[in-house]
This record gives structure tokens, C-alpha cells and sequence, in this order.
């Protein structure tokens, strides 16, 4: 199944573009994989680990783990604790006490920043609206601390060409709740039809989108399945490979 064409509902280009920060503007998995790898690197005791199995492990507990600290289960710190213990334990390695969780998390978390970069068609992109939709302005939506995130954004060079950014740690509710995007319109002082919101989740960033009103569009940099694209078709969301192709979907 391919995805449908949709065409533009509008009939102007958007006044506001939002874009989800990890795994759409910024490579997050690439910087977790070479994190991670680095990491091991640095401790005998994890010298013999299958890294295939202990990235496929470290990613599931990040899902896991992560959405319990959406949810308001458990804290920030608490989810890294948390995933480093479940990295940790199956290798005799000892992190029950909070400052022990911390200083391993800490260890990886350095090599995960050292990787930090964006996508090579992250930046292109802004380029392109901003040469093709005057007086386009930029805005990040994201299921994050806002601490944390900047520090990515600044590292990476996006900080001065993002307007306004929304981190449901500061807001209190996180994506898909149409909250969050209701934020982010108001913030822009726009109405929902003016601007379009684009992220590598189907429900999350692009199906939330569109339920508070906002065009998502779906990044799917894997190769989406027939289900996914299914659901995507039933809900009037287009379908992206790259953000190479945003530039003429807004105009």
C-alpha cells in the first residue's frame, strides 16, 4: 500500500512550522547507538557484551521508561535511574543506590552528546522555507525537559532560528494530548489551521497534530508499514521520507 496524495487543505502556506526535536530535526538514535557503544568501550566489565542485544535492551527500556516519566509516574532522574539499572543489572553490575544510577548514566550521557548532530536535511530545510515562505517562523514541540533540550538545540545551531519551543516538562502534559499543541498555537498567537506540525511519530506527533486542529505530517525515515500507512491514509496525514520533501508540500 502506498500512501495517498493528499493535497494542501489550506490556501496559503503556513504562517508557523513545528517540528518534533529527537529523531526528526536531531538524530537521536544515531546519538544513542554511538553512545552507548562508546560507553561500553570504556568498562571492562561490559568488553564481551553482544552490542546489537544491548542497544535493542537500552532502546526498549528508553520507550518504557521514558513514557512512565510522561505520564507523571516517576521523575526525570528517576527514569535514568531506572534505565541504567535495567542496563546494568544482567551484567552483575550493582546500581541500587541513586548516586551509583546517576554516575552511570552520567558516563553514557557524555558519549551520547559527543555524537549529538542534526539530520543533513534538518537544516536545509528551514533553509528552503525561509526562502520559499516569507516571514515563515519556526517552533518546536517536544516530550522533554526544556533544559535538556536546549542544550541540544544549542549545540546543534537551532536555537536562533526556533521562535518559540513547548517541552511538556514545562507545560505538564505531553504529546498526543492536543494540549500541548493547543500551547504552542496560542504561544504563537496563530489559529490551528495556519500551521502544520511535523515529527517522526505516526500518533504522537502527526495524528495529535491533527486532532488539535494542526496539519501533521508523519516523518517516517523507515519504511512505514502497511498498517501505518493505513492508519495514516484514514486520518488525512501525509507521509514523508525526508524532510527534503517538505519545502514544495507547503508551497
Amino acid at each position: 500500500m502506498r500512501p495517498v496524495d493528499l493535497p494542501h487543505t489550506g490556501t496559503t502556506s503556513p504562517a508557523v512550522v513545528l517540528f518534533d526535536l529527537d529523531d526528526t530535526l536531531f538524530a537521536h538514535s544515531h546519538a544513542v547507538e554511538a553512545g552507548l557503544a562508546a560507553h561500553y568501550s570504556h568498562d571492562p566489565r561490559l568488553a564481551d557484551a553482544d552490542q546489537p542485544h544491548e542497544l535493542a535492551l537500552w532502546r526498549a527500556l528508553e520507550e518504557v521508561q521514558y513514557h512512565r516519566y510522561l505520564s507523571g509516574e516517576i521523575g526525570f532522574l528517576a527514569q535514568r535511574r531506572e534505565r541504567a539499572r535495567g542496563l546494568a543489572t544482567p551484567h552483575g553490575i550493582d546500581l541500587s543506590d541513586d548516586a551509583a544510577a546517576d554516575n552511570w548514566f552520567g558516563s553514557y550521557l557524555v558519549e551520547y552528546e559527543r555524537a549529538w548532530e542534526t539530520f543533513p536535511d534538518a537544516h536545509p530545510c528551514l533553509d528552503a522555507l525561509e526562502k520559499l515562505i516569507p516571514g515563515v517562523r519556526f517552533g518546536i514541540v517536544t516530550n522533554a525537559v526544556m533544559s535538556f533540550q536546549k542544550q541540544k538545540m544549542d549545540a546543534l545551531g537551532l536555537t536562533p532560528r526556533i521562535e518559540h519551543t513547548i517541552a511538556s516538562g514545562d507545560v505538564g502534559f505531553a504529546k498526543p494530548d492536543r494540549r500541548i499543541f493547543d500551547t504552542a498555537i496560542d504561544v504563537f498567537g496563530v489559529i490551528a489551521s495556519d500551521a502544520v506540525y511535523i515529527g517522526d511519530r505516526l500518533e504522537t506527533d502527526a495524528i495529535g497534530a491533527m486532532d488539535a486542529g494542526v496539519r501533521g505530517i508523519w516523518l517516517s525515515r523507515a519504511e512505514p508499514t502497511e498498517a501505518e500507512i493505513a492508519l495514516a491514509n484514514s486520518r488525512g496525514v501525509r507521509v514523508i521520507r525526508s524532510l527534503d520533501e517538505v519545502p514544495a508540500l507547503l508551497t
